[in-house]
């Protein structure tokens, strides 16, 4: 992905130099672990390590970004201006109306927002109650080297996801599917969630063929960096690789080949009307 000496965001909330103390307790090992399954099945998985684990420190202290992080900050900055301009765009052409840009908060280790602790052990996530996108920027590195989804467009493609939460919120129809959830059964409370989030992959395959569209930025292997990170977060390989068996009536997200599948429609089609998935018979 060409995203170098390109146009950053203004609606960047940049947290990350507050640092609230060190994850401890577990090994190395486990403590990455329970992080990955965290990430993707989007809960609060931090009371598991106890003690030290993830939870924040009382006092906060200033800290220096790496060379890493500047150049993490710099990528997702590029890449949310890139999602402004592309739904920016699509609301004005093809729904004649105004898109209002999520604010994006990249933080360290935890924070705060008002749907709850934002953390490692969380994921990234989008908050309708701010209408902010939370992102620890170290979920990349766990991203690439624990989940096996290397790539500065996979990193891209969790960044256009969340922020098609966004979208869905704009839209009216991530508060009407919640509304549903709210009074549903928790399977299908379940199933309504794999819906959304599977729409959210659609939008995401949308932005990615605008993008190339509007500024040619993709290289040779994004595509394929986006459909093996989307393989990767499948709930289905999610709990293979966790040592479960998978149980779709638990799933929240959508198989592995459904999240494939419904971003390539997304990118193919280039149609908000292809990724009703609320309409969908068959995912």
């Amino acid at each position: 992905m060409k995203w170098q000496d390109r146009r950053g965001s203004d609606n960047i909330e940049d947290r990350r130099r507050m640092s609230a103390g060190r994850a401890g307790g577990l090994g190395l090992g486990g403590l990455l672990l329970v992080l990955v399954v965290g990430y993707f099945f989007g809960i609060d998985i931090s009371p598991l390590v106890g003690g030290g684990g993830l939870a924040p420190s009382t006092t906060q202290t200033q800290g220096e970004l790496s060379e890493a992080d500047v150049r993490a900050g710099q990528f997702v900055s590029v890449t949310l201006a890139d999602t402004e301009e592309v739904w920016g765009q699509i609301f004005r052409e093809e729904l004649g109306g105004t898109y209002d840009p999520a604010t994006l908060v990249m933080f360290s280790q935890v924070t705060q927002s008002p749907c709850g602790n934002a953390s490692g052990a969380t994921g990234p996530f989008y908050c309708p109650l701010d209408k902010k996108v939370y992102l620890d920027t170290n979920f990349f590195a766990t991203l690439s080297q624990r989940m096996g989804a290397k790539g500065d467009f996979a990193a891209a493609y969790v960044v256009a996801h969340e922020v098609a939460h966004h979208v869905q919120d704009e839209l009216g129809i991530l508060g009407q599917a919640n509304e549903v959830r709210q009074r549903a059964s928790e399977a299908e409370s379940n199933a309504i969630s794999v819906r959304i989030e599977l729409q959210a992959d659609c939008f995401s395959g949308i932005w990615a063929r605008k993008v190339q569209e509007k500024f040619g930025s993709l290289e040779k292997g994004d595509i394929a960096e986006a459909m093996n990170a989307a393989e990767k977060i499948g709930d289905d390989t999610l709990m293979r690789n966790a040592g479960r068996r998978p149980m779709p009536d638990s799933f929240t997200h959508g198989t592995s080949e459904q999240r494939q599948r419904w971003f390539a429609t997304g990118f193919e089609s280039g149609s908000l009307d292809a990724c009703d998935t609320f309409s969908a018979r068959d995912l």
